[in-house]
């Protein structure tokens, strides 16, 4: 079954869960978490506003069927989101698991916005319009604040419709992320914390601008249907956590032999299909000790990692805690 929305009905929705809000923090009544309306599924929606105009978000919910927003023609500000779970698509972009999207500032075109049933945790940031210019323009060296040429697209009449960028999360994108997700502070310290974990982003995705507009970072070009087929193979291995197929096998059963594959996989993720595979696990089993009540084996088994002082040393590389002593922290924390 799918579920299709408006723009504006899907956010009365959240209205009507703004009695069963809860905050975070009790002396920030602008940290505030959403229940995920019933009719769409479970979950919530963290917003913090940072500061007028600057608003950052946390996702982490179950659909319970297919969902379709029908968005209209908007102004749009600065937005960027990472998804470490989840597939989501509208008129200009594909995103899942690792990715992420960023819009410039100008016109959010009419659009169709699906969203899948796949367990969605993701991090993001909007920056009104208004604010976004000043806030870029802020930091120009520069005592007319004009922005450099291969900037300007960034920045764009409420006309004109906006730049839209998606790719793979880069490991200082996701980094950042995760620490936006774990942060250790309270009151001013974690505003001015997470304020400055936006402006970082913000420092990665300027980087990346200057570099694409300049010509020194170009995508490596694919035929659709190759890229079809590498989304096919990614799917075919997160099926198959515990017994994934060798490259060879997963590259006949997609129609590719293993060096398209391979290139593939790194153009459309940016890694290698089973370097993608041993983190989408790590993350599979984050949730699922944070979520589950299991055992630390069965975590591990269930995600496909037969060498359990493997998993816990591996998780404890990507996420800084043994997987045990997490899960017993996130007990505490209930």
């Amino acid at each position: 079954m799918t579920i299709t929305i408006s723009w504006q009905a899907y956010w009365e929705l959240f209205q009507e869960t703004i009695e069963r809000s809860q905050h975070p923090n009790p002396d920030d009544a602008m940290d505030v978490v959403y229940k995920y309306p019933q009719a769409l599924g479970q979950g919530y929606l963290r917003q913090i506003e940072l500061r007028e105009g600057l608003v950052l978000s946390i996702l982490n919910l179950q659909l319970s069927d297919r969902l379709i927003i029908q968005a209209p023609q908007r102004e749009h500000g600065f937005e960027w989101n990472f998804n470490f779970t989840g597939q989501s698509q509208n008129k200009l972009a594909a995103i899942s698991d690792g990715q992420y999207i960023f819009y410039g500032s100008g016109l959010a075109p009419k659009e169709t916005i699906n969203c899948s049933i796949q367990p969605a945790l993701g991090v993001g940031f909007e920056i009104e319009p208004e604010l976004s210019n000043q806030l870029l323009r802020s930091f120009v060296g520069d005592p007319d604040r004009e922005l450099p040429p291969e900037l300007k697209s960034l920045i764009r009449q409420p006309d004109q419709e906006y730049c839209c960028r998606s790719g793979t999360a880069t490991q200082a994108m996701q980094t950042v992320a995760r620490q936006i997700l774990q942060c250790p502070y309270q009151g001013i310290a974690k505003r001015m914390y997470l304020e400055g974990k936006v402006l970082e982003l913000m420092g990665i995705l300027v980087a990346q601008e200057v570099e694409i507009q300049n010509g020194n970072s170009k995508p490596l070009p694919l035929k659709p249907d190759v890229v079809d087929r590498v989304y096919h193979a990614r799917e075919i291995l997160l099926q198959k956590l515990d017994n994934p197929p060798s490259l060879i096998e997963l590259a006949r059963q997609v129609g590719l032999n293993d060096y398209l594959l391979k290139q593939g996989f790194r153009a459309c993720f940016g890694t290698t299909a089973f370097s993608y595979l041993h983190h989408y696990r790590l993350e599979q089993a984050h949730q699922l000790l944070k979520t589950k009540n299991m055992k630390v084996s069965e975590v591990a088994k269930a995600v496909g990692f037969v060498n359990q002082s493997y998993f816990a040393a591996a998780f404890r590389k990507k996420f800084g805690l043994p997987p045990k002593e997490y899960q017993i922290q996130q007990k505490k924390s209930v």
